[in-house]
């Protein structure tokens, strides 16, 4: 069969043009899938907490808008994959590039850190709200998992029924976020250990194991006066997360070391016989007597070092 030039130069290239926009959906649907399956792929079970750049950054009066390039930057030089973000970093003036720079640095997020009241009815829907709105954003960067850390009550201890309206939310944003595919972990700080560890034993007994994990704060539990190896045995198999920082006589240390306040081996030793597998957080802060003695970037590095050593991961 014989075409003319100008019959065949037409149908070539319309089938150019058609080609290269098709090539172009596929290109971009693959790179998507890619950088997709680039965060699902990574098993590390290591990362490191935002908190010591944010505490940073309010010292220095800087936005943490100006911040944002050297986080991810810091992090990966001192060797982290994984690094625990709050929502604040996944709302509309953020969230793109948050996104970017986790890619840049080749960075996941497996886990985003929720912070607002649950013990009030009103605040806590927007919490739940919010909780799911950030959980949407971040699974963009492998997120899997949220970290829940409700308000405490100004003015002192929460009452029975605001502790039963915090479980009610919690539980109900947990098993939002597993309808998902997500992971809800309630968190500790001190304020939650008081009168016996009240608070964290009521949302331990009165939460759904079902939808609602535990990331269990080792040096504010030793803060509070509690024994980090009692609390861990009481939440069991619904530890998902820990969150490791070190100090001496109550003042947290630069980096997190194996000579403090905490011995670690006895809880890496107990995980292991319990066959648990958590997300290990680094979480450095800077107390007022802390000494600091090395940038920020090696301080991570051996924190980092130190926790591979001890917990077997990476």
């Amino acid at each position: 069969m014989r075409f003319s030039l100008p019959l065949m130069t037409s149908r070539v290239s319309g089938f150019r043009r058609d080609f290269l926009k098709s090539a172009t959906v596929a290109a971009s649907a693959f790179l998507l899938i890619d950088a997709e399956r680039a965060f699902a792929d990574d098993a590390s079970r290591l990362a490191v907490e935002v908190y010591i750049w944010v505490e940073l950054l309010g010292r220095e009066h800087r936005s943490l808008s100006e911040g944002l390039p050297e986080i991810f930057s810091t992090a990966q030089e001192a060797g982290f994959r994984n690094i625990e973000l709050n929502d604040e970093f996944f709302g509309a003036t953020l969230r793109e590039r948050t996104l970017a720079l986790l890619q840049q640095n080749r960075m996941r997020a497996p886990c985003v850190y929720l912070n607002g009241a649950m013990h009030e009815e009103a605040a806590g829907a927007e919490t739940v709200r919010r909780g799911l709105e950030t959980f949407a954003a971040a699974r963009r960067a492998g997120c899997a998992a949220m970290v829940c850390d409700p308000s405490p009550k100004s003015g002192g201890e929460k009452n029975d029924a605001e502790l039963v309206t915090q479980v009610r939310l919690v539980n109900e944003l947990g098993r939002r976020l597993a309808a998902e595919g997500g992971n809800l972990r309630f968190h500790n700080h001190k304020v939650e250990l008081a009168s016996n560890a009240r608070e964290w034993r009521f949302m331990l007994e009165h939460t759904d194991p079902a939808a609602v994990s535990v990331c269990l704060d080792i040096d504010w539990v030793n803060q509070a006066g509690h024994k980090p190896m009692e609390l861990l045995r009481e939440a069991g198999h619904r530890v998902r997360e820990i969150h490791v920082r070190s100090s001496h006589h109550l003042v947290w240390d630069e980096a997190v070391e194996g000579n403090g306040d905490v011995d670690f081996r006895p809880i890496a030793a107990w995980l292991r016989t319990e066959g648990l597998k958590p997300l290990v957080v680094v979480e450095l802060a800077y107390a007022d007597g802390t000494v600091v003695t090395r940038s920020l970037t090696e301080d991570l590095r051996r924190s980092r070092e130190f926790t591979e050593r001890t917990f077997g991961v990476s």
